[in-house]
C-alpha cells in the first residue's frame, strides 16, 4: 500500500512538472516597477501627494471608525449587557463587533449619503478640488458629532486647547470636537449601562435571599438567576428594545 502511495504521488508530479514544462513558454508574469522621475508637471506631483494622503486616510480608518461614528456607545453597551446577564462569552465577541459595525453603518448612512453627494462625488468628476472635497466631506460628520457631544465636555477642551472663545462652531477645529464627542459617548454609554444592570441587579438579590432563607448557601446564586435574566430578556423582548432605544439615540 505504501508502494502503491509512492507511485501514484510520483506520476502526479511528473504530470504537473510536464504540463509546467510545456505551458511555461505561453504564461506572461507582470513587471511592476516602483521609482522616482523628475517631471515638469506640476499635475503629476499633486495627483502623487493626493494619493499618499489617501493611503494615510486608510492606514487610520478603523481609527476614524472608533473615533467619530456611533460604533463606540454600540459596543460599549453590548459588553454591559453581557456583563448584566452574566452570559460571560455568549454572544461572542465577533457577534457583539459585527453586529455593532452594521449598526453603524445603518446609523451613518445619512451622514456618508451626504458626505458622499457633495464632496466626494463632485471630486471624481473634478469639480472641486482636493481641499474643498475634504472640507464637505467633514462637514456633515462635524454636525453629528456636535448634535451627540455635551456642551460641558466640548467646553472642557476648549479650555485644554487654549482657544479664543468660538464664536460658532466652525472655529472649533476636528482636533477638539473629536475627543469632547469620545467623552460624551463614552458617558452615554456607561448612562445605558447602569439602566441595562438594573432589572437584573434586582433578580440577582432576589435569587440570594431565596436562596439564604433555604440555608443553601453553597449553591452559586448566579447558576440559578441566569435562567431567570435570560427568561425575562426573552419575553420583554430585550434585544428589539435594545437596540430600537439605540437607534433612536442618536436621531
Amino acid at each position: 500500500m505504501f508502494f502503491m502511495r509512492n507511485c501514484l504521488f510520483v506520476l502526479f508530479s511528473a504530470a504537473v512538472l510536464l504540463l509546467v514544462s510545456q505551458d511555461a513558454s505561453a504564461v506572461t508574469i507582470p513587471d511592476i516597477n516602483l521609482g522616482l522621475a523628475s517631471t515638469s508637471n506640476p499635475q503629476k506631483v499633486a495627483t502623487a501627494m493626493e494619493i499618499l494622503a489617501m493611503l494615510t486616510v486608510l492606514s487610520v480608518a478603523p481609527a476614524i471608525l472608533l473615533m467619530m461614528t456611533s460604533f463606540t456607545r454600540l459596543i460599549i453597551v453590548f459588553g454591559f449587557l453581557r456583563m448584566a446577564l452574566g452570559t460571560q462569552q455568549m454572544p461572542p465577541n465577533q457577534v457583539l463587533i459585527g453586529l455593532s459595525l452594521f449598526l453603524t453603518f445603518f446609523i451613518m448612512q445619512p451622514v456618508w449619503s451626504v458626505a458622499n453627494s457633495d464632496g466626494i462625488q463632485p471630486y471624481l468628476q473634478e469639480k472641486i478640488g482636493f481641499e474643498e472635497a475634504l472640507k464637505r466631506v467633514e462637514a456633515p460628520v462635524r454636525n453629528f458629532m456636535f448634535n451627540q457631544t455635551r456642551e460641558a465636555d466640548l467646553a472642557l477642551f476648549v479650555r485644554l486647547a487654549k482657544l479664543e472663545d468660538p464664536k460658532d462652531k466652525n472655529a472649533i477645529p476636528t482636533t477638539v470636537l473629536t475627543p469632547a464627542f469620545m467623552i460624551s459617548e463614552l458617558k452615554t454609554a456607561f448612562e445605558i449601562g447602569f439602566i441595562l444592570y438594573v432589572p437584573f441587579l434586582i433578580i440577582d438579590m432576589v435569587i440570594s435571599s431565596v436562596l439564604l432563607s433555604m440555608g443553601m448557601m453553597m449553591l452559586p446564586p448566579v447558576l440559578i438567576s441566569l435562567p431567570f435574566k435570560l427568561l425575562l430578556f426573552v419575553l420583554v423582548d430585550g434585544w428589539n428594545l435594545l437596540i430600537g432605544s439605540l437607534v433612536k439615540s442618536f436621531a
